[in-house]
């Protein structure tokens, strides 16, 4: 039977493995630090409770489950969380889609706001002589128009070359930079992160500057101090860290060593 309420993802990471599964619901909280084994999930909506696998990610906040027909659903693992409860399922079937939307709107919502602030930045930054300005206080008082024709303005420069980072897990080197916590709109909880300075891809060798990654349970028992240079086997995602100039992410670090 289909289930019209999903929600497929376009893309989305799987877990390469059974260890960085249970890593992932330990951190989200679907099971106990001391399980051994990630267990079958209930995704409960309409009175009804089904049962589902988590299979991967699209982003930190967003699960992606699968049900026993095989369809793909996106959520927040926050709301997966409470549907384990035995007391969930008293809200209204209507509040329960809303909620659920509500959780994913708000990622959406997030990343909107980081690009306006990435506009605003370059608006606040925009030099005196910036030529779109003058052309609007023209345009607004023709008057002020010059007698004679002005100069060409010069080329705009190219934005800076993006970087294509590589598929799948590679080994990386960073340096232990700060030790910081950034909101979680779904929590009562602040998230843990670290932030890396000197992050660099060995093969093929690719200097990144600074990337982050959550303050997982694993990393914990390094127990990390800044100035620590560690080496790892990590993917590497363009995603921005929360209100930091962090343009990257490190997903699921493994074989971690200090140097």
């Amino acid at each position: 039977m289909e289930h019209v309420f999903t929600i497929e993802p376009s893309a989305y990471t799987t877990f390469d493995n059974e260890s960085e599964l249970l890593e992932k619901g330990k951190e989200w909280g679907l099971i106990s630090e001391k399980a051994a084994k990630m267990k079958v999930l209930a995704y409960k909506r309409d009175g009804k409770s089904l049962s589902c696998e988590i299979v991967g990610y699209t982003d930190k906040v967003t699960a992606v489950i699968r049900f026993e027909n095989g369809q793909l659903h996106s959520i927040h693992p926050s709301y997966l969380k409470e549907m384990q409860a035995a007391s969930f399922g008293g809200k209204a079937p209507a509040a329960v889609e809303s909620a659920e939307e509500a959780a994913l709107q708000a990622d959406s919502e997030v990343a909107v706001q980081d690009e306006a602030e990435a506009v605003d930045t370059a608006t606040a930054d925009a030099p005196p002589w910036d030529t779109d300005a003058a052309d609007n206080a023209q345009a607004s008082d023709p008057s002020s128009l010059p007698a004679t024709p002005k100069p060409d303005a010069p080329a705009k420069k190219s934005k800076k070359e993006k970087i294509e980072l590589p598929d799948g897990k590679v080994s990386v080197t960073a340096t232990v930079q700060e030790f910081t916590t950034v909101p979680n709109h779904f929590s009562d909880n602040d998230d843990e992160v670290i932030i890396y300075e000197a992050v660099t891809i060995s093969e093929p060798l690719l200097e990144l500057g600074s990337a982050w990654s959550s303050h997982s349970a694993t990393l914990k028992k390094l127990e990390l101090a800044v100035g620590d240079t560690i080496t790892f086997e990590a993917k590497l995602v363009p995603k921005k860290l929360t209100k930091h100039p962090v343009p990257y992410k490190i997903n699921n670090p493994a074989k971690i060593q200090k140097v």
